[in-house]
């Protein structure tokens, strides 16, 4: 069997009602294109019937492929089990709740022809609510100051990305899987274009607080050591400032200031330690963060069972 030109992998958590829309709007664009595909659903182990539509599609039209989790891995983890199955020659990812708009796919696929190997896709209104949005943008800037790799709150997943870029990204075997990240860390020519962005439909973004916090204390902590070296520098600086205060009450003490018996020597003491435990801990924690990372080997997802009957 050829390999398709074009691969979509869409990891779906929550969207049975999504899913029969997505796949007829997606067929008809690439169809319209004249473009041999696949698509390839990743059901994260949703509490909704997601499974049960993604086994009636792929029976309906055998370019259609499920994958099924054993449990939920996170959204992430998905694109990297889609990713894993993908044969095209170019590889299409987003999302399942009909926010990244299937049509988009021609703009996509067309820019790339260019000479491009990864067209990012902006959504030039992005139609989120106040707080979406607000939370996004401070994560992406964090994420950004934190990691030195620049990222844009106004891209997310969706792009298409040349079968070359994507094997670099697949070469990657750090546990922790964030592919914004990663697609910007391997490199390749880029570019980005501007897309149509559609409102929620009043579906439930997966992503609350609590799992957005823990998925950027994740990101930060696994693809960057600088919050190790921030430690570092603020160990160093609180030595710096006891020493400072040192030599104050020393000039103190010696212009005849009155001074309480033990408090200086006491205060220095506590602040100059202090400041040489957080440095030690902060060279320590380097070597066991980079050991710590080099060192996992569980399985970054497991899959129950899938609709291709050759796996």
């Amino acid at each position: 069997m050829n390999d398709p030109e074009i691969t979509v992998v869409i990891p779906a958590y929550k969207c049975e009602m999504c899913i029969d829309e997505l796949y007829t709007r997606i067929a008809k664009t690439l169809e319209r294109l004249c473009l041999s595909f696949e698509i390839i659903f990743i059901n994260d182990a949703s509490p909704e019937n997601d499974w049960e539509a993604i086994k009636k599609l792929s029976i309906a039209d055998k370019r259609v492929k499920g994958i099924n989790f054993s449990r939920n891995f996170g959204q992430h983890y998905a694109i990297t089990a889609g990713l894993d199955s993908a044969r095209g020659n170019w590889i299409v990812i987003m999302d399942c709740d009909l926010q990244d708009q299937p049509e988009e796919i021609e703009k996509l696929y067309n820019k790339a022809k260019e000479g491009y190997e990864i067209v990012y896709a902006r959504r030039a209104e992005r139609k989120d609510g106040f707080l979406k949005k607000l939370s996004s943008k401070l994560f992406y800037k964090v994420l950004s100051f934190l990691t030195d790799v620049e990222q844009d709150e106004t891209v997310g997943n969706f792009g298409i990305y040349s079968r070359r870029s994507i094997e670099a990204v697949k070469s990657l075997k750090e546990n922790l899987r964030y592919f914004p990240v990663k697609i910007r860390w391997v490199g390749f020519s880029s570019t980005t274009i501007p897309v149509e962005h559609s409102a929620n439909r009043d579906r439930e973004s997966s992503y609350n607080l609590r799992r957005l916090f823990s998925l950027a204390l994740d990101v930060m902590l696994a693809t960057s050591n600088k919050p190790l070296k921030l430690v570092v520098q603020l160990g160093m600086l609180i030595s710096a400032t006891s020493f400072i205060f040192a030599v104050y009450l020393l000039i103190k003490a010696l212009s005849g200031d009155y001074l309480i018996a033990g408090w200086p020597s006491l205060i220095v003491s506590i602040w100059f330690l202090s400041g040489i435990i957080i440095f030690i801990l902060g060279i320590i924690g380097l070597y066991v963060g980079k050991t710590f990372d080099e060192t996992k080997n569980k399985p970054l997802y497991i899959i129950k069972e899938t609709t291709d009957k050759n796996d």
